[in-house]
């Protein structure tokens, strides 16, 4: 069974050999013949490979940030998106590369070609590779062990995966675990939903020994210790949580980084802001700029910057009020600089100014953090980073995720914050920002759940 596992991780990695090769030797074919000899001096041999040898690597590190190689675990379309986004961008680093060494711009027709011709590839090796993956990997047979009305959201995202998760039947911990420990060995894989600690351990031991893949909805406290440091105090195993969310170097390098890549994005996006502003400005002769206190590092309270996209005093009566699916307040401009992300662009001043990093979790308003704190304590814990531009939540999650999860989310950026994580969701930002699920409003039923549901769930903790 091991060695037949073993095959099957190998037939899959094959699969992601081929399309990187594909796409490889079509640039090498491109280079040879269209640029490498109309460039002044060219290559020799070992110059050669070294402009094939970069493309390769710029390839497989784009493919890796956006989860190019995911075939079965993404849906074929974002699978394709994935790696469609990859190659545009590392096919446009590598013309600006064949320009520097050129001394000039070179004909950009053969790498519009080029990248029509690698699209069509990624599309016919997504839907060969998908089909190889149904025949290795069916759907695991599961079940779902639950504690509360929660598992049916959960079930419910799962079916929407019939390729990969079947799920046969649901049980409730209130069956007992001798019952549900014999129930779960007629199945492939357990899902632990929302079960309190002592049974849930004791399930998961169960699991652990009978080989039965498990996957566990986490609580606060487990992200907390997967990012411990692991230590020995004589013959005992320790974990060490810090709790101190970033160190002082760290957030030296962070704040070095916000100033550089602010004022960058600022030079680049200022034509963009400027007839944008018009916009605004020529639709109803109203404010461009919406100014709004929100909560960063250590509950301190700023105003955020944000071109206005809804009707001016859209909020005159002085509750606050989440935007929801076709909300009327919003203007035409504003409908497209929302969709678009336009109107985030001003938040790189509060970034400049201290009051924003480029990533973190996204800062609420006052009031909302009043009143998730009051129904989840733990809601603080994401301020112990300064909010940011855009964030782990954001990329990983959807605009009407629930505060509870966007909580669990935005505690597993702080604990394994590093350098290249923040890296990685700038280029991850580009991705979701033409995702339609990342742009969605709060839909008005899920307004007071969010903090409903997490209210649920720490009853269980």
């Amino acid at each position: 069974m091991k060695n037949y596992e073993q095959f099957k991780r190998l037939i899959m990695f094959v699969i992601g050999i081929v399309i990187i090769s594909l796409l490889v030797l079509t640039f090498a074919f491109v280079w040879y013949t269209q640029y490498n000899d109309s460039i002044i001096m060219p290559f020799v041999n070992r110059g050669n490979w070294l402009v094939i040898a970069i493309y390769l690597v710029l390839l497989v590190l784009f493919q890796r940030i956006y989860n190019g190689y995911k075939v079965g675990y993404l849906k074929r379309s974002d699978v394709i998106y994935s790696q469609t986004l990859s190659v545009l961008i590392t096919n446009v680093i590598t013309y600006f590369q064949v320009s520097l060494i050129g001394r000039g711009l070179v004909n950009p027709v053969p790498f519009f070609l080029m990248t029509l011709v690698d699209i069509l590839l990624i599309i016919l090796w997504t839907y060969g590779a998908n089909a190889i993956y149904s025949k290795l990997y069916p759907p695991h047979k599961m079940i779902i062990v639950y504690g509360s009305d929660l598992a049916d959201s959960l079930s419910f995202k799962m079916s929407r995966r019939a390729d990969k998760y079947e799920i046969r039947n649901a049980i409730s911990i209130e069956e007992g675990l001798e019952a549900i420990q014999k129930e779960i060995l007629q199945y492939e894989s357990v899902i632990i939903c929302d079960v309190k600690a002592p049974e849930r351990n004791r399930l998961l031991k169960f699991c652990f020994e009978n080989s039965i893949r498990t996957y566990i909805t986490p609580k606060l406290s487990d992200i907390i210790i997967r990012s411990a440091d692991e230590i020995h105090l004589f013959d005992t195993p320790l974990l060490l949580c810090r709790n101190m969310g970033l160190s002082f170097e760290q957030r030296v390098i962070k704040r070095f980084m916000d100033i550089v890549l602010s004022v960058v994005f600022l030079l680049v996006a200022s034509p963009f802001m400027l007839l944008t502003a018009i916009a605004i400005k020529a639709y109803d002769r109203g404010p461009v700029f919406f100014k709004q206190k929100r909560c960063t590092l250590n509950k301190k309270v700023f105003e955020i910057y944000k071109f206005r996209s809804m009707i001016v005093d859209a909020e005159k009566d002085g509750i606050a009020m989440p935007a929801v699916d076709h909300d009327p307040r919003i203007t035409p401009i504003g409908r497209f600089i929302r969709k678009t992300r336009l109107d985030e662009l001003p938040q790189l001043f509060n970034v400049l100014k201290g009051d924003m990093s480029i990533v973190g979790p996204r800062p609420e308003r006052v009031e909302h953090v009043e009143a998730y704190s009051r129904e989840i304590p733990e809601f603080s814990y994401r301020l112990k980073v300064k909010g940011g531009l855009t964030g782990y939540a954001q990329i990983m999650g959807k605009y009407n995720t629930s505060a509870y999860d966007k909580l669990k989310l935005d505690l597993m950026y702080i604990e394994n914050y590093s350098l290249l994580l923040d890296l990685k969701l700038l280029f991850m930002t580009v991705k979701v920002m033409f995702m339609k699920d990342s742009t969605e409003g709060f839909h008005k039923q899920n307004i007071t759940s969010n903090v409903d549901q997490g209210n649920a769930i720490e009853k269980n903790n």
